[in-house]
């Protein structure tokens, strides 16, 4: 072989062009045989919109109609000025699935660059020829012809028909391909805009999965939003720290609202959940049989999030393997699927999370300091849910609603006493152990006020509540000290001493067991 030159079970709907009115005066003049090999091409060409069928059906019927040796499709990636091989027949034309060189080059890139029509009789004289590509795929080039597949004016990919069997090509047969290359534009250009369809629907499906709202007015959540607004309208990579739970894919998704991709993909792949050949193949996608399953082809997450946002969540636990394929996506924007050949460019954001140490994963050879970099322009530290207690309130009205709305049920409102005990607890699990929290709060109340008594141990039980830190050991003080002013100025009547903290009796009940506060 030589350059030498150089999905869905229903489709949607898209429009399928006719033939150039131009070349459709040219059939009445081909012989009859040449005229039904060329309608059987055709039926053949346009059976389905899966790309890879469509391209294997174009030069199946291009070295049958031009009697040929072998024949090759291959199509123009602009953004990258690469001519790549996606179908080819003939004697060793596998070797040449997925291979790509610089659209200037070869007589191929002559026809995509000119969008002219080329016979070549003898290649080893025509100073065009690019030979590599018969030495990789050990393939002897005699003669050739070529033709652009043009859709509306602009060059998609080139035709090209190797070595007639039993002669040479001639005038004829140049004007044959080009006739046939003006069928075969119209349907690789159908099957390409099926593949991007299928490829936004998959990616806006997975952005429904989940779907969550931004939700605090503490000073600590609207200095994160200063700094979502501030990012959101670039496309620079952001790296979210926090602990797990406080919420970093919310605001991922909050940046991805704000910015100018918000009408494009949003997916997201927790790393740590996932082995690292399976991430591998999540992320790139994978080829059929690229391993042990793989019985079909794939798209990975960096495909359906094109012209989108890519979510990586835990980034801190990926392997050394797969933090350097990761780095070449980030620096060349280009990536190959599991099991593939095919470079395929991405123009996708970045958006990582970790609760990770990162600089101190870099210190003991866990991470690679240059992804490290790559990934840390723009860093927003997400406050665990215990350094924005005022949200609380604001987070179970939010959880309240949204459980009773998936279980069916009456939304139950929120006693004081299940109010203080919920502001109280510390939160190690932070945002997502209170919507967990609030669920089976909601299905156990099952209509009636939410109390203690429907949240769990945890929270109610016998264990004493620890501050966190220093910053919390002095509220802890300081609310102790006026609650026990508050009782003793009130003579220990705990009715009196609760409407003069502007408190419910429960709730004080609860705080002076909290504090093991006694009469003294």
């Amino acid at each position: 072989m030589s350059n030498h030159g150089a999905g869905m079970s229903q489709a949607p709907s898209i429009p399928i062009d006719a033939p150039e009115p131009a070349a459709a005066s040219r059939y009445r003049s081909l012989p009859q045989r040449t005229m039904s090999a060329l309608v059987e091409a055709s039926a053949s060409i346009n059976a389905t919109l899966e790309i890879g069928v469509v391209l294997d059906a174009i030069v199946r019927s291009a070295a049958m109609v031009l009697h040929a040796e072998a024949s090759s499709v291959l199509m123009l990636d602009r953004k990258r000025n690469k001519l790549i091989f996606r179908a080819a027949v003939g004697d060793r034309g596998d070797l040449l699935l997925g291979e790509e060189f610089d659209a200037n080059l070869g007589i191929a890139g002559y026809v995509a660059r000119t969008a002219e029509p080329v016979l070549v009789r003898s290649a080893a004289q025509d100073k065009r020829f690019f030979k590599g590509i018969d030495d990789k795929s050990s393939f002897s080039t005699r003669g050739l012809i070529a033709a652009p597949l043009v859709y509306r004016g602009e060059t998609i990919g080139v035709v090209e028909v190797l070595n007639k069997i039993g002669g040479t090509f001639e005038q004829e047969d140049l004007e044959l391909l080009q006739i046939f290359a003006n069928l075969a534009a119209n349907a690789a250009h159908n099957a390409q805009q099926h593949e991007s369809v299928v490829r936004e629907n998959r990616g806006l499906k997975e952005t429904l999965k989940s779907h969550a709202n931004f939700i605090g007015a503490s000073p600590a959540m609207r200095q994160v939003l200063e700094m979502v607004q501030r990012v959101a309208g670039s496309n620079a990579t952001v790296l979210l720290l926090g602990e797990t739970g406080s919420g970093k894919e919310v605001t991922a998704r909050q940046i991805h609202q704000l910015s100018p991709r918000r009408e494009k993909a949003f997916i997201a792949i927790n790393c740590a959940a996932l082995p690292e050949t399976l991430l591998e193949s999540e992320l790139f996608g994978h080829e059929k049989g690229a391993f042990t399953g793989a019985v079909a082809s794939k798209m990975g997450r960096f495909e359906l999030a094109d012209q989108g946002t890519l979510f990586l969540d835990e980034i801190g636990d990926i392997s050394a393997s797969t933090q350097v394929k990761l780095l070449r996506v980030l620096q060349e924007k280009e990536f190959v699927r599991v099991g593939g050949t095919q470079t395929i460019s991405t123009d996708t954001r970045i958006l990582a999370a970790t609760n990770r140490n990162l600089q101190v994963a870099m210190k003991e050879g866990a991470f690679r300091e240059d992804l490290y970099y790559r990934l840390n322009v723009f860093p927003i530290e997400i406050p665990p849910l215990r350094q924005r207690r005022e949200d609380i309130p604001l987070l179970v009205d939010h959880f309240t609603h949204l459980a009773a709305a998936q279980l069916r049920c009456a939304c139950p409102p929120v006693s004081d006493e299940a109010m203080a005990l919920l502001a109280s607890y510390h939160w190690p699990g932070n945002i997502r152990e209170l919507q967990n929290v609030m669920e089976r709060a909601v299905l156990l109340a099952d209509g009636q006020p939410i109390v203690g008594a429907h949240l769990p141990r945890e929270i109610t039980g016998d264990q004493t509540f620890m501050p966190q830190n220093k910053a919390e050991s002095a509220l802890w003080g300081t609310e102790k000290a006026l609650i026990l002013k508050a009782l003793k100025e009130a003579g220990w009547n705990q009715s009196k001493a609760a409407r003069a903290l502007g408190i419910s009796r429960d709730n004080l009940r609860y705080r002076i067991k909290k504090y093991e506060i006694e009469k003294g």
